[in-house]
């Protein structure tokens, strides 16, 4: 069912225990994601930056347990280093990481899966001194990851980066693979948000003018408990960050302050994350 590509030879991050003990801090796990966005006709450059905050949602197939969420969940048959977060296909970000992309995707292919724009996360711990820094490509998951016929072409995209990164879990190889669902991946990640925040993808349009009332099925405050909700899940996405270099800067004690960069890897089929010192 899952028709992942992964593989053996991604190797777990050394940096991802201790991030995850970080963010586990903070509280509420915002971070800030800067993409960047076509340039105006005439520019002298091609692209300018964008930033905003988002919400961690934790590591893509390792969906944080959540007493509140009744929808179905893939048994933890993966696992990964690729952080996730939700957004609004309506949202400039999502056009952003498809134009930015190596395919150069436009409005239209930007409404399913696929992106591989390129993307930087800022966390900063304030407990520990930290400051977290994740570069790498953003991939989009829609409705159209799974089910729907033929794939496209930004549904094998998101399947081939995403799940090359992908780790089988011990003990759940073989038939458990196979029975993983990218679509009940995507249907659990919706549960895990709140009525209010599912709510917030029947919105009128964001960065539209506000012009009289919006249609009823378009209004601010909603709250959504119908895990199928057909305008909300329109709307709903879950965005995969793959990972090529982490930097973790540690200033707790300016006498000792250090930075760490990991950088991915991959030579002559091999993967691995090198781990350089540097100063802050």
């Amino acid at each position: 069912m899952s028709t992942t590509t992964h593989t053996q030879s991604s190797p777990p991050a050394p940096w991802k225990t201790t991030f995850l003990e970080h963010v586990s801090k903070l509280p509420s796990p915002e971070f800030v994601l800067s993409t960047v966005h076509p340039a105006p006709k005439g520019s002298v450059v091609p692209y300018l930056p964008r930033v905003r905050y988002c919400i961690f949602r934790g590591m893509w197939a390792e969906l944080p347990e959540n007493k509140h969420n009744d929808a179905p969940q893939n048994e933890r048959v993966y696992e990964s280093d690729m952080p996730t977060f939700t957004s609004d296909v309506r949202m400039q970000k999502i056009p952003e990481i498809f134009a930015s992309s190596a395919g150069h995707g436009d409005e239209g292919q930007s409404q399913g899966s696929g992106g591989g724009g390129p993307v930087e996360a800022v966390f900063w711990i304030k407990d520990v001194g930290t400051q977290w820094r994740i570069r790498g490509t953003a991939y989009v998951v829609g409705q159209d990851i799974e089910g729907g016929g033929e794939e496209s072409s930004g549904v094998r995209t998101v399947k081939s980066a995403v799940g090359g990164r992908m780790r089988s879990v011990q003990g759940m190889e073989g038939e458990k693979e196979k029975e993983w669902s990218w679509n009940k991946e995507l249907t659990a990640h919706f549960g895990n948000c709140s009525p209010g925040m599912r709510g917030s993808w029947k919105n009128p349009p964001p960065g539209t003018p506000v012009t009289g009332e919006p249609d009823k099925e378009h209004q601010l405050g909603q709250k959504v408990t119908d895990l199928e909700d057909p305008i909300a899940r329109e709307n709903f996405r879950v965005v995969i960050i793959k990972p090529d270099v982490v930097e973790q800067t540690d200033i707790s004690d300016p006498a000792t302050s250090r930075r760490y960069k990991h950088s991915f890897i991959t030579e002559n089929g091999k993967s691995e994350w090198k781990t350089e010192e540097l100063w802050p």
